[in-house]
């Protein structure tokens, strides 16, 4: 499908969701849920400084879309991130039925600027969407986003 100048600007969003992660304590992630009609209902950050790891965005999304969208909502909607979602959301967005992802890094991305900033390996492998969750449509990484990204995750590994 490609990302569209409307894709860049959820994205973009999803950038100001990772800063003011980071700007929190936070790992610098953020995500947002759009409707088919393009009506944002929902966008979270990290919040794992506060000890669950689980408190990722996109799992948050998941959560929230189960609890308050019919299955044709969430099938038609499209979750838009800062990064490339880890296994654990990957499933949790399937699970739910969501549709598609649109995302500013991929996963392969973070491991190598991680490697380069000397941050050891995260406890879970970094698998691509399509190998956790096969049949959700992907877009990403935005070659135009994923600079600013890598910046955040720059700062806060420099702290």
């Amino acid at each position: 499908m490609g990302i569209s100048e409307t894709d860049r600007g959820h994205l973009r969003r999803c950038v100001e969701l990772a800063r003011e992660a980071l700007d929190a304590g936070d790992e610098p992630f953020g995500s947002v849920l759009v409707s088919a009609r393009g009506e944002v209902l929902f966008e979270d950050r990290n919040r794992v400084a506060g000890g669950d790891a689980t408190r990722h965005p996109e799992f948050e999304i998941a959560r929230w879309a189960a609890a308050h969208l019919a299955p044709g909502e969430r099938s038609a909607a499209t979750v838009y991130t800062s990064g490339e979602h880890c296994p654990m959301c990957s499933a949790a967005h399937a699970w739910v039925g969501l549709g598609r992802i649109v995302h500013a890094s991929s996963s392969a991305q973070l491991v190598r600027w991680l490697q380069e900033l000397g941050v050891p390996p995260a406890p879970v492998a970094a698998l691509p969407i399509a190998q956790v969750a096969p049949g959700v449509p992907v877009d990403g990484p935005c070659p135009d986003l994923a600079p600013e990204v890598r910046t955040l995750h720059a700062t806060r590994h420099a702290r």
